[in-house]
């Protein structure tokens, strides 16, 4: 067997059951529950960063044509970022919590102790193959779990460099890494875990969380969704589309959960706005943007093909305003703007996941609302106005794992905000303290000394005492002291 129980070329529902064996008995031995163990594996994976930075971004770039300065922003410096606030803050994560007591159970204090869950399973992306492994896995780990991370085979290149440098840089006896496909998740998901944390679609996510349901095993769940921008016509318009711009094709050309998915604008509104992103795309990506080293390609040749599918579908092609160049042999898909496409057209009811963006037109920018919440709550949605009413109405009345005011995607980059989804968007959430809060259990602990007993609270139970516990929970003094002295007497 190799470093993580399986047999070279197999990993079956014995070896999986090996592993987590192995990982359980490191837990239960107690290695992972110190501060000095955390921090030491959080120290070493903040070296691995920056040791093997140029190996990191060469996998990314072999995996999705990812550009450098993509590479080390949205995944390199975030993961950097998380290793060192959690290195700051975990000393203080772990200090148990007081909370405040009642005349029940007087005297005595108590406090909210964390405690880790045990062990645990991170199954990650292929979009953002590297922070989406490590992230959750640095949460895990300063929660003391002993983890294991199945990183997807669809960006391979990751998939193996994540494999090879982790048992040089942590504790193989308590995180280790599962390569493979459909039958490797299968065989991990056949096992009780203390927590499973998984990145992908909807239908993947229904079957992680029916396997984990047959273990009673807590899930967070990062769905993606149709995310919307609503663009009002009160906005500083080159600044709007430059913020769009980068962050539909600047992460991971539209492949990513929390890029754009779909514009709505006013009608009169929406030449004005196809114009201006005319002119921001060009800026960005140049006249050909084909040939562009600043965009990512598809990752493969069947999301090619799904994406190629939502643009041929329902006569959507004879929408598009700009783009809609296709190369498959190079996988490369253009920036591709479309106007008014039907609404119930694949690109308008599946995610995109893509470098397509569809703007729908409404006489009235209110109108947005409605459509936005007749479909399932999206990951993260986004409004561009300079109207502080407008600005309070969608923050009241959109419903969306997170959202950005004047902003696209940003929001997850500031760890002091949870991230996840809320109905098919996802479940759950991590980031920051809120990685550490998700791999915890929030253990309750009161305790007493051995005096001010009560009397009252033992049988038999007579009048005298149904006054005086009836007091108590009411937090009635006088009547307290009026059970105490006997009166009225019964």
């Amino acid at each position: 067997m190799d470093g993580d129980g399986e047999r070279k070329g197999e990993f079956d529902g014995k070896a999986a059951a090996e592993l987590v064996g192995e990982l359980r008995q490191s837990f239960w031995n107690g290695k992972t529950r110190s501060y000095d163990w955390r921090t030491d594996q959080l120290r070493s994976l903040a070296r691995m960063l920056v040791e093997k930075e140029k190996d990191i971004i060469d996998a990314l770039h072999e995996d999705l044509g990812k550009p450098e300065m993509e590479s080390f922003i949205h995944e390199i410096s975030l993961a950097k970022d998380g290793c060192a606030r959690t290195l700051k803050e975990l000393k203080s994560w772990m200090k148990p919590q007081k909370v405040s007591t009642s005349i029940t159970t007087f005297p005595s204090s108590a406090e909210i102790v964390s405690e880790p869950l045990g062990v645990v399973l991170v199954i990650s992306a292929w979009n953002y193959p590297f922070l989406l492994s490590l992230e959750p896995v640095v949460g895990a780990i300063a929660a003391g779990n002993a983890v294991v991370l199945k990183p997807s085979e669809i960006a391979p290149a990751t998939s193996s460099l994540l494999k090879r440098l982790l048992p040089g840089y942590v504790d193989s006896s308590s995180i280790r890494v599962v390569e493979g496909g459909v039958p490797e998740t299968t065989a991990l998901l056949d096992q009780k875990w203390d927590k499973i944390i998984y990145t992908g679609n909807s239908k993947v996510g229904r079957i992680v969380m029916a396997a984990a349901a047959k273990h009673l095993t807590p899930v967070v769940l990062e769905l993606g969704g149709k995310c919307p921008v609503v663009v009002d016509s009160k906005v500083d318009l080159d600044v709007a589309t430059k913020r769009i711009a980068v962050g539909k094709w600047g992460c991971n050309n539209g492949q990513a959960c929390i890029s754009p998915d779909y514009i709505i604008t006013e009608r009169e509104f929406a030449p004005k706005l196809i114009e201006a992103m005319k002119s921001t795309l060009e800026i960005f990506y140049g006249k050909d943007p084909m040939a562009s080293k600043d965009l990512s390609r598809i990752v493969n040749s069947n999301h090619f093909k799904r994406i190629s599918k939502l643009l041929d579908s329902d006569k959507v092609s004879e929408k598009i305003v700009h783009g809609g160049q296709r190369d498959e042999q190079a996988l490369k898909i253009s920036p591709t703007l479309l106007l008014d496409v039907p609404q119930d057209s694949l690109i308008m009811t599946e995610e995109i996941f893509g470098p397509l963006l569809p703007i729908i037109t409404v006489d009235d920018i209110h109108q947005s609302f409605d459509i936005i919440n007749s479909r399932p709550k999206p990951l993260a949605a986004y409004l561009f106005t300079k109207d502080k009413k407008l600005e309070e109405k969608f923050v009241r009345g959109v419903s969306a794992g997170g959202m950005s005011i004047n902003e696209t995607v940003l929001h997850i980059t500031n760890p002091g905000l949870p991230f996840g989804g809320v109905g098919e968007s996802g479940m759950g959430a991590y980031h920051g303290k809120f990685s550490f809060d998700t791999f915890s259990h929030k253990k309750a602990v009161l305790r007493r000394s051995f005096g001010g007993e009560a009397p009252a609270r033992y049988p038999p139970y007579t009048p005298k005492k149904s006054r005086l516990l009836k007091a108590l929970v009411n937090g009635d003094i006088i009547g307290i002291i009026l059970a105490l002295i006997g009166w009225p007497r019964a």
